[in-house]
């Protein structure tokens, strides 16, 4: 079967779709034929070399999130999942393939009327969303601020704000047009990528949701409102300043808190349970997905250079 796999880490060229053996599913597992595949903002990490701390090797296969049809169970499986379409999480590995496998306990039946490239947009980042309001302590009447809202994450963490009562939802965007999207799904507020407005954004706010980290993220710490909270929930603009805490430290009498997040620390079927909520509301239309692109998966190079360009909206999907 066709794959993509990383041979030299760096800049997209590196990519190379090659001829690999047709995964067998293990115990426990299923194999899905791939109808969409998720491009995200990890697999643009491991693949720039961002995590070789974490012990990937060139030769790696890219992907972790995918949506098509189960071909396959492993020992111990029902064999009713046989002919099911699904969404399912692979890893860090795997997705990007004609076929895939997955731990059944990370495989979800997809509802009627969601598609597969709907699936792989919401299924991993909308639980990211979700959780990180939760872990923030979000209630309704308070302002939050989204950077980096133009990625799926964000767009689902607009939503989710707007939806339960935020009193302001601002976002930070690299364009009007942009900007003026995002507003059509819930911001109230838009500011340029640096956190300036100019316009009647609050001058403070009692969450941020940041997806982005980078040298700029202790401008935003400043950001929060007395007894405000800050979730950081990726670091697609690179590690913050190695001090930043100090902006907490200086801040001390305002009782700001920071904290990192991810999925991985919440219970498989707490994530499954929010996640099959969301494609319920997605199929009938109450959650939006925002599908940027997609592409066959010989061109996943050119999804990584879109998204290493600032250029992705949502996200891309690829098709084999």
């Amino acid at each position: 079967m066709r794959a993509v796999v990383i041979r030299a880490f760096g800049d997209p060229g590196g990519l190379e779709v090659v001829d690999v053996p047709e995964p067998v599913p293990a115990p426990g597992q299923v194999r899905i034929a791939t109808e969409a595949i998720g491009v995200g903002g990890v697999d643009a990490l491991i693949r720039r070399g961002t995590l070789g701390a974490y012990g990937f090797r060139e030769g790696h296969l890219l992907g972790s999130e995918v949506a098509g049809r189960v071909t396959a169970v492993g020992e111990g499986v029902d064999a009713s999942w046989t002919g099911r379409r699904v969404w399912a999480f692979t890893g860090l590995s795997g997705g990007y393939a004609e076929q895939a496998v997955a731990a059944v306990e990370d495989v979800l039946a997809l509802p009627d009327g969601l598609t597969g490239a709907d699936a792989v947009t919401l299924g991993g980042s909308g639980v990211v969303a979700h959780f990180a309001l939760d872990r923030a302590r979000f209630t309704p009447g308070e302002t939050v601020l989204v950077r980096g809202a133009a990625g799926s994450i964000g767009i689902t963490a607009v939503q989710l704000a707007a939806g339960d009562g935020a009193s302001a939802v601002a976002v930070t965007a690299s364009s009007a047009e942009r900007g003026a999207r995002l507003r059509d799904l819930g911001a109230t507020h838009v500011l340029d990528r640096s956190g300036e407005s100019g316009t009647d954004a609050p001058a403070g706010f009692d969450v941020v949701i940041d997806v982005v980290g980078g040298p700029r993220l202790p401008f935003f710490l400043d950001k929060l409102n007395p007894n405000g909270r800050y979730v950081a929930v990726g670091v697609v603009g690179g590690q913050p300043p190695a001090d930043f805490g100090m902006r907490l430290m200086d801040a001390f009498r305002r009782s700001l808190s920071f904290a990192t997040f991810s999925s991985d620390t919440v219970p498989g079927p707490d994530r499954q349970a929010v996640r099959s909520s969301q494609f319920a509301d997605a199929a009938h239309g109450n959650l939006r997905t925002v599908v940027h692109e997609v592409l066959p998966l010989g061109q996943a190079a050119r999804a990584h250079r879109a998204m290493d360009a600032g250029e992705v909206f949502g996200r891309v999907v690829l098709t084999p």
